[in-house]
């Protein structure tokens, strides 16, 4: 009798200990490119893979704040590196207990060249390798910066997926081994530094088309994000406790660019003699996306 008490004691503890993990309400910062915006298939913004690891986080009683002001469409490694060195986010990491990065695809992806009608990738290897060093170096720092700068935070880095899923099968090889070396110096930064490592590659695969529905557009779709968001909640979680199921999925909101810099300026009254320094960073990101995009149209 008293084996069994024992262990109905223990079970119970662990039970407790287990729910305490979760009782963490979170100031959630989600920090990076375009993913972390949360930017659709068609060039608009709307609920990403941050907003719904927010959503189920809220769902659960585990957040006190969220904010993805961090993120913008465009962003390299050395872009977020600068961000998160500003004196102007210096309270908001301060005070993040929660801190997801999407970083290193812009280092990488503007180097290749799409042709989404033949179906065609190209790049230069000796490009591309010089790329994946300068992201390498500036993970390195930013996730050294970020131990500074937001000292109670969880990090979880976020790997990417093959974003060309509709170029033939014979194209995918090459470009596949540039994605590889990138999410395994992704990995490898983390680890080394402490944070968390997201796999979404394996969600995804190479063939990801019902994910992925643009062909000249490389953005998933809201079940790309939702897997996006499961991958990183498993991680958190340590199991599925807080996966999230595709009939929880919010309804599309999406809200182009020209709307978010009206919103932006709007909110956020210019004086004449200066110009804050956040909306010249928002704008600036977007005028980053919109150069991008231009490129990739002209490919």
């Amino acid at each position: 009798m008293k084996r069994l008490l024992s262990l109905v004691i223990a079970i119970i503890t662990m039970v407790f200990v287990a729910s305490s993990a979760f009782a963490q309400s979170e100031n959630y910062v989600a920090i990076g490119d375009s993913l972390a915006a949360g930017q659709t298939p068609y060039q608009e913004i709307d609920h990403g893979y941050s907003d719904l690891i927010a959503m189920r986080l809220g769902m659960a009683g585990q957040l006190s704040n969220f904010t993805k002001e961090l993120a913008f469409p465009g962003f390299t490694t050395t872009d977020v590196l600068k961000r998160i060195k500003s004196k102007e986010v210096s309270d908001l990491l301060a005070d993040a207990t929660l801190i997801t990065i999407s970083a290193g695809a812009n280092d990488l992806l503007r180097l290749v060249q799409v042709n989404p009608t033949a179906g065609t990738l190209t790049f230069s290897q000796m490009q591309t390798d010089y790329a994946l060093n300068i992201a390498r170096k500036n993970m390195i720092e930013i996730l050294e910066e970020l131990k500074v700068r937001a000292p109670k935070a969880k990090v979880y880095v976020m790997g990417y997926y093959f974003a060309y899923p509709n170029v033939h099968a014979t194209q995918k090889e090459g470009t596949n081994r540039q994605l590889i070396k990138l999410n395994t110096i992704l990995q490898q930064q983390a680890e080394q530094a402490g944070a968390v490592y997201v796999n979404v590659f394996d969600a995804f695969g190479l063939n990801a088309t019902s994910f992925l529905p643009n062909i000249a557009d490389v953005h998933p779709n809201f079940e790309g994000y939702r897997q996006m968001a499961n991958a990183f909640l498993y991680e958190y979680s340590g199991g599925n406790a807080l996966t999230i199921s595709a009939i929880e999925l919010p309804k599309p909101h999406p809200i182009s660019f020209n709307e978010i810099l009206e919103k932006q300026t709007k909110s956020m009254p210019i004086k004449e003699e200066k110009k804050p320094d956040s909306i010249a960073r928002t704008i600036q990101g977007f005028i980053g996306y919109a150069a991008f995009i231009e490129k990739a149209r002209a490919i």
